[in-house]
C-alpha cells in the first residue's frame, strides 16, 4: 500500500480512538472537567503529563534544532528535562497541597487580590496562546503532506478532534486521551530511530547507534564532523554560543517548563500529595526515553540528508525531495546552473521561507524568486528532519504512516491541554472567582465548554491565518512562562514575605520586558520596522535566552516591592507554612 492509504487508516484508528475514549470520559461536573475528578492512577497520570508536555516541538522540531545546531542543541535537551525535574521537586507537591488547580487560582489566593489573579490570567493567556498557535500550524502541515489536503482543511479537521474531547470530557476526556496519544507518540518516535539505527550502525539502541561506527570503520559523528568542515559548516560535534547565553536559554526553558500553566495543572488529578509525587516521577522517565532518543535520530538524518543531496543532480533525487518541495519545507536554487545540488554553509534564501514562482527551472526545480547570494543552494526548514526522516533513510511505507500519527498526536495532545488552561482561566478564574461569585457548577460546566469552543475557534484561527510574529514566538512562550509565572510561585511557596504588591510589580514588569525584547529582537515592530540584529542584543543574550533576564528583573522587583509594603495577613503567612510540611508529618510525631 503507499504512504498515503497507510496514512489514512493509521490517522483513522487512532482518531476513532481519540472519540472513542472522550465518550467514554463525559465530564458531568466541574471537578471532572478541570481536574478529572481528582481519582487518576499515576501511571496513567504520568503518560497524560508527557503526552501534554512533550509538544509537537518536542516530537517535530527538537531533533531539526539539534540537527542543525549540533552540539548548541543541547540546551533544549538540558532546559526542557532539566525544567521538567525543577518542576516536580519544587512545584508540584506544595502546590497540590495548597489545593488550587489553576496557576491564577493559587496566585489569586497566595496574594489574597483578584488583581494578581486577573494579571495571572492575562499571562496565562498569553503564555498559552503563543504555545498553541504552533500546534495548530503544525497540524495544519502533517495533514496537508501526509493526507494530501490543503492546510486549511488540515487545521480545521485537527480543530474539530481537540473540539470532541475537550468539550465533552475537559480534563476527564483529555487525560485520558493523553495517555493513548502517549503511547501512539513514543512508538511513532522510536520505531524508525531503531531502524535507521540498525541500518547504519547495526545497532538496535539508538542512542548507542548514535556513537558507533558505520560499515566502514569510521565513528558516525567523526564522519559527519568531516562532512560539516568539507561543506563550510562548523564542526557537528562543537558549539557557537558563548557560555552566557547558553546558561540563559537553558535556565529561561527551564523555569519556563516549570511555570507552564497546562503542565503544573495535571497534579491535580491524582488523589493525593504522594501520587502527585510519583507521577511526576513517572513522567520523568516517560519523557526521558523521547528526550534521550531525539541526539540520536538528528545526527542520523543530518547524516542521511547530506549524503542523499549533496553534489547531486536535482533530476537523480528520490521521489521525497519534490513532495517536500511542495510543503515549502525545503527547496533548491540552482545558482551557478550546473543542474547540482550545493550545500554548504550560508542562507539559501533571502526571507525564512521559499517564495515560489509557480514555473519550473531547466532541472524541472520549482523556480524561487528570493534566493540569496550565497552559494548555498539548498534551503531545509529544521522539522523536515523528523517528518521526512523515514522517506529519506528509504524506510517502508507504514513507518512514514506511524510518524504522522505520531506527530498528530503530539500536537494534538499538548493543544488540547492548552485550550484547557485557557478555558478554565475564563470560566473559573474570571467568572467564578471574581466576576459572577454565585454561579451555580451546571452553569461554570456551561461556561467552560462555550469557553474552550471559543478558545479553539481563535487557535484554529492562528493556525489558518498565521499572524507573522506567532511563527517566531512559539518557541518563546517557555520564557514568557519563566518571566511572569515562574518567580511569583516559587516566591510564593518559599517565602511568606512575599505579597501582593511585590507579586502583581514582579509578574507585570517580567512579562512586559519579556514581550518587548521578543517584538524587538525576534519579529520586529510589525510593520513598521524590521528586528535588531543579534550585535544588538542586551548582555549578549538571545531572544531565546532573554527570559531568564526578565525573570530576574521580576525577582528583584518583587522582594524589593514586598518588603517597602506591608506583610501579608498572618493567615497567609501560615498558609505558605503549612503547604511546606510534608503530609502526615503531625500524625507521624504523634505517633
Amino acid at each position: 500500500m503507499s504512504a498515503e492509504t497507510w496514512t489514512w487508516i493509521m490517522v483513522g484508528i487512532t482518531f476513532a480512538l481519540y472519540f472513542g475514549i472522550a465518550i467514554w470520559a463525559r465530564a458531568g461536573s466541574t471537578k471532572e472537567f478541570y481536574v478529572a475528578g481528582g481519582g487518576v492512577s499515576p501511571l496513567a497520570n504520568g503518560m497524560a503529563t508527557a503526552a501534554d508536555w512533550m509538544s509537537a516541538a518536542s516530537f517535530i522540531s527538537m531533533a531539526g534544532l539539534i540537527s542543525f545546531s549540533g552540539y548548541d542543541g543541547s540546551v533544549y535537551l538540558m532546559g526542557w528535562t532539566g525544567g521538567y525535574v525543577l518542576l516536580a521537586l519544587l512545584l508540584a507537591p506544595y502546590l497540590r497541597k495548597f489545593g488550587k488547580f489553576t496557576v491564577p487560582d493559587f496566585i489569586g489566593d497566595r496574594y489574597y487580590s483578584n488583581t494578581a489573579r486577573t494579571v495571572a490570567v492575562f499571562c496565562a493567556l498569553v503564555v498559552s496562546f503563543t504555545y498553541v498557535a504552533g500546534q495548530m500550524r503544525g497540524v495544519g502541515i502533517v495533514f496537508s503532506q501526509f493526507l494530501k489536503v490543503d492546510i486549511t482543511v488540515g487545521v480545521i479537521i485537527g480543530m474539530s478532534v481537540v473540539l470532541v474531547f475537550a468539550l465533552l470530557g475537559g480534563m476527564k476526556g483529555i487525560t485520558y486521551t493523553q495517555v493513548a496519544q502517549y503511547c501512539i507518540l513514543i512508538f511513532a518516535f522510536m520505531v524508525p530511530a531503531i531502524f535507521i539505527s540498525l541500518q547504519m550502525t547495526g545497532n538496535i539502541i539508538p542512542q548507542v547507534g548514535m556513537g558507533g561506527t558505520l560499515a566502514d570503520g569510521t565513528y558516525l559523528l567523526d564522519k559527519l564532523d568531516a562532512l560539516h568542515v568539507e561543506l563550510g559548516f562548523q564542526e557537528y560535534t562543537s558549539g557557537s554560543k558563548s557560555t552566557w547565553d547558553v546558561f540563559a536559554i537553558t535556565l529561561a526553558l527551564m523555569a519556563g517548563t516549570a511555570g507552564l500553566p497546562h503542565v503544573i495543572v495535571r497534579f491535580f488529578t491524582v488523589p493525593k500529595v504522594k501520587d502527585a509525587r510519583k507521577s511526576a516521577g513517572l513522567a520523568l522517565f516517560f519523557i526521558a526515553i523521547l528526550y534521550t532518543t531525539a541526539p540520536a535520530v538528528a545526527t542520523f538524518a543530518r547524516t542521511n540528508l547530506i549524503e542523499t543531496v549533496q553534489a547531486k543532480e536535482y533530476k537523480e533525487m528520490p521521489q521525497w525531495f519534490s513532495n517536500w518541495e511542495g510543503t515549502g519545507l525545503i527547496a533548491w536554487a540552482d545558482k551557478n546552473n550546473n543542474g547540482l545540488i550545493e550545500y554548504v554553509q550560508g542562507n539559501a534564501l533571502d526571507g525564512k521561507k521559499p517564495v515560489f514562482t509557480g514555473k519550473q527551472g531547466p532541472s524541472g526545480e520549482r523556480l524561487i524568486s528570493n534566493a540569496s547570494d550565497s552559494p548555498n543552494e539548498l534551503y531545509v526548514d529544521r522539522d523536515i528532519m523528523v517528518l521526512a526522516n523515514p522517506e529519506i533513510a528509504n524506510l517502508p511505507n507504514w513507518v512514514i504512516a506511524l510518524v504522522a500519527a505520531g506527530s498528530l498526536a503530539a500536537a494534538l495532545s499538548t493543544a488540547a491541554g492548552l485550550l484547557l488552561v485557557i478555558s478554565t482561566s475564563i470560566s473559573h478564574d474570571l467568572l467564578k472567582k471574581q466576576l459572577m461569585p454565585n454561579i451555580s457548577d451546571k452553569t461554570e460546566l456551561l461556561a467552560a465548554r462555550i469557553s474552550i469552543f471559543v478558545a479553539i475557534l481563535i487557535a484554529g484561527l492562528f493556525g489558518i491565518y498565521p499572524p507573522g510574529f506567532v511563527a517566531a514566538v512559539v518557541a518563546l512562550a517557555f520564557g514568557l512562562a519563566a518571566a511572569s509565572f515562574f518567580p511569583a510561585i516559587v516566591l510564593g511557596i518559599f517565602d511568606k514575605r512575599m505579597n501582593k504588591e511585590g507579586a502583581i510589580a514582579g509578574m507585570v514588569v517580567g512579562i512586559s520586558l519579556m514581550l518587548f525584547y521578543m517584538v524587538r529582537y525576534k519579529t520586529g515592530l510589525i510593520g513598521i520596522m524590521d528586528p535588531l540584529p543579534s550585535t544588538e542584543w542586551w548582555f549578549g543574550t538571545s531572544p531565546e535566552g532573554f527570559g531568564t533576564v526578565a525573570m530576574f528583573v521580576n525577582v528583584t522587583i518583587s522582594v524589593i516591592v514586598s518588603r517597602l509594603t506591608p506583610e501579608p495577613p498572618k493567615e497567609v503567612q501560615e498558609i505558605v507554612e503549612n503547604i511546606r510540611i510534608p503530609s502526615g508529618v503531625g500524625e507521624a510525631i504523634e505517633h
